[in-house]
């Protein structure tokens, strides 16, 4: 009996460990197939010989990791991609091209909110396609790549790589809902929802409206979720009107490598927007950008710091002929404890602003200050950047550095080894700030109302070159380093971080630093 019994338990134990290995086993992935001049929705799509043809195919299946969806080059779809199902940690569904030519094309016409639009799904690596959504009439919130989660939790690895976004004619009002070349949402009352990994690399996000590509969070800190592994990046962006790259509710995200050019007027009078900055974020790296060209009605600098931020950094910059400025940093005293932790710990450092603010039309023509600090922000570190102005004439703002009220001033703001190197007169208004220190920075040209500086040097900083008009690329910034007997060589304040400048060029931690972007040899 017992020899029987035993018998009886072992063969459960092998049959329960069979069953359990066999649920186990993933599930089978296969490539899918789409074309949409030889296809056929009849076909199993699993070969380019039984290829799928339509859009709606697609859309009606439900994917399993590891599962490619291959597109045909050439192709050219109309209506919404929308692909359900997810991949795993290690099989991502991946949606590419396939044979040699021109980006698969997805136009959604405006008959749609999205031509790609990714619905509570995870693990998901898009490449390689061409992507508009241009209707009759402008439509708020109206976008070319739309990745959305509701009451979801926390969705893994969404990877956006060589995708052409262009012609999306969502608002020009962000009341309204504005639209974006590329967008991603979260939402959810009953299952807080965030991304873990988003990586935005190698796109062209051309002419979309309003803005350009924008990640959405859990801005309140009542309710603090932030994205998390967040990288854009080797981005170009060109005819966004709107805000360029604004990450919301995240923490840690990387902002590098990116171009934005080229903004055209089209907003209404009145409404603000930026190139590149966080809102509602905590530790933030914006590093690498060029940002030119913006045609803001209001604000309209290169790079922002903004409400809600704490230790963002932007270092490493390329910021020119943006008519509202270089560089804004704002926070709405207003909003506090428990739904915003103000703006804390900004650090600006080795960029290079070239003939930023010379707003002229609209509204808000005549103020466009090159550095404007509005509102409570605390403890504000702004060193080693060259700030580059030619001559103003009598429409422009003539304010180099702007302190306002925003429901509070801003106070501890340090500017350290700067360069103000000025064609002509430029003024400074800092009565509205409290505890500004200036320190072993260079001023060339008329200065109005500069201030008391500790090591102030008064002089021609000798740039090897001066810039062209309208410069372009990060190599124009070699005419801003220093000729041997620059008397910016070792007049700078040793700052305690090892760092690199500009260039690349390593400082060492306790070397006397130049004043301005530069540190090497001479």
């Amino acid at each position: 009996m017992k020899l029987f019994l035993c018998f009886i338990f072992s063969f459960v134990l092998f049959f329960n460990n069979l069953l359990s290995g066999l649920s186990l086993k993933p599930a089978n992935s296969f490539i899918y197939y789409v074309d949409s001049r030889c296809g056929n929705d009849l076909n199993t799509g699993t070969s380019p010989e039984l290829a799928w043809k339509t859009l709606n195919k697609v859309n009606s299946q439900i994917f399993n990791p590891g599962d490619k969806i291959l597109f045909k080059t050439g192709s050219l779809f109309t209506g919404l991609l929308k692909p359900r199902g997810s991949g795993d940690k290690n099989r991502p569904v991946i949606i590419d091209w396939y044979g040699k030519g021109a980006k698969p094309q997805i136009n959604a016409a405006g008959e749609t909110d999205a031509a790609l639009y990714l619905y509570n799904v995870e693990y998901y690596e898009i490449n390689n396609l061409h992507l508009s959504n241009f209707g009759v009439d402008r439509k708020p919130k109206r976008y070319g790549v739309h990745i959305e989660l509701d009451n979801f939790g926390t969705a893994h690895h969404i990877i956006l790589k060589n995708l052409d976004v262009h012609d999306v004619n969502g608002s020009l009002v962000k009341n309204e809902g504005g639209g974006a070349g590329i967008v991603f949402t979260n939402r959810g009352e009953k299952v807080r929802s965030r991304f873990d990994e988003i990586m935005i690399d190698s796109c062209t996000i051309r002419n979309t409206a309003r803005n350009g590509i924008l990640i959405n969070g859990n801005w309140k800190r009542t309710s603090w979720f932030p994205n998390q592994n967040v990288w854009i990046r080797n981005n170009l962006l060109e005819g966004v009107p709107g805000d360029g790259i604004v990450p919301i509710g995240c923490d840690g995200a990387v902002i590098e490598h990116n171009v934005m050019r080229n903004s055209p007027r089209l907003l209404p009078d009145g409404e603000a927007a930026a190139g590149i900055w966080p809102w509602s974020c905590d530790n933030t790296i914006i590093q690498y950008n060029e940002v030119s060209g913006h045609k803001a009605p209001w604000d309209g600098q290169g790079f922002d710091s903004d409400w809600n931020c704490r230790n963002t950094i932007i270092q490493y910059n390329y910021s020119h002929d943006n008519e509202g400025g270089f560089l804004l940093i704002c926070n709405d005293g207003s909003s506090k404890m428990p739904v915003s932790a103000g703006n804390k710990n900004t650090v600006v450092r080795y960029n290079l602003s070239v003939n930023d603010g010379f707003r002229t039309v609209g509204k808000h023509a005549g103020f466009s200050p090159v550095i404007h600090i509005s509102g409570p922000v605390q403890n504000t570190s702004i060193y080693n950047n060259v700030i580059y102005v030619s001559g103003r004439i009598e429409k422009m703002d003539s304010t180099l550095i702007q302190m306002s009220n925003w429901s509070g001033i801003p106070d501890s703001t340090f500017f350290v080894n700067n360069i103000f190197y000025v064609k002509g007169l430029i003024d400074y208004n800092l009565r509205l700030s409290k505890d500004t220190f200036f320190e072993n920075n260079l001023y060339f040209g008329t200065h109005l109302n500069r201030p008391c500086d500790t090591g102030a040097v008064i002089a021609d900083p000798m740039f090897v070159n001066q810039p062209g008009s309208n410069s372009n690329g990060f190599q124009r910034a070699q005419a801003f380093i220093l000729r041997k007997g620059s008397p910016a060589i070792h007049k700078g304040q040793i700052i305690n971080q090892q760092l690199v400048d500009f260039f690349g060029n390593m400082i060492l931690p306790q070397q006397m630093p130049n004043i301005g972007i530069y540190q090497g040899k001479n």
